[in-house]
């Protein structure tokens, strides 16, 4: 069963791939993506916002879709929302396997898929006091459809 949690708290990513090994003598490696919140055309801040209920829903049917096609031991997504500052990590993936191998390619799989697949909705906030929301991107979609 995965870990899926969408949270204002930051997270601590020694933790959560201790928490994911603990006691685990089947793991042979854990994968892991912490995305972070750039700076890009002078933001000053993003603002995540989701539809509780419905993300965690999405996050879990993207997990079991990995889930089904490698051999996961293990794999959790946290998904941070409200006013992030540039710097401010927005998004932690760990997936662990027997192997290498699946373990890269499942959190691969995951990052494209949370950048299309899931429910949240970006708007970015500028110095000067403007803001604007973030379309889908098709290099995002195009990463997608690889898998």
């Amino acid at each position: 069963m995965p870990r899926i949690s969408v949270q204002e708290a930051v997270f601590d990513l020694a933790a959560e791939s201790a928490a994911l090994s603990a006691g685990r003598d089947d793991i042979g490696g854990i994968a892991s993506f912490v995305g972070i919140c750039r700076a890009d055309d002078g933001i000053a801040a993003m603002v995540l916002e989701h539809y509780p209920g419905m993300t965690e829903k999405a996050l879990a049917g993207i997990a079991a879709e990995a889930e089904r096609r490698w051999p996961l031991t293990g794999c959790t997504i946290i998904h941070r929302v409200g006013r992030l500052e540039p710097g401010a990590p927005i998004v932690l993936v760990l997936t662990a396997s027997a192997h290498r191998s699946a373990a890269l390619e499942s959190c691969a799989f995951l990052i494209d898929w949370l950048k299309t697949g899931a429910p949240f909705w970006k708007r970015e906030e500028f110095a000067d006091g403007t803001t604007r929301w973030v379309e889908a991107r098709a290099e995002d979609e195009a990463a997608t459809s690889r898998w």
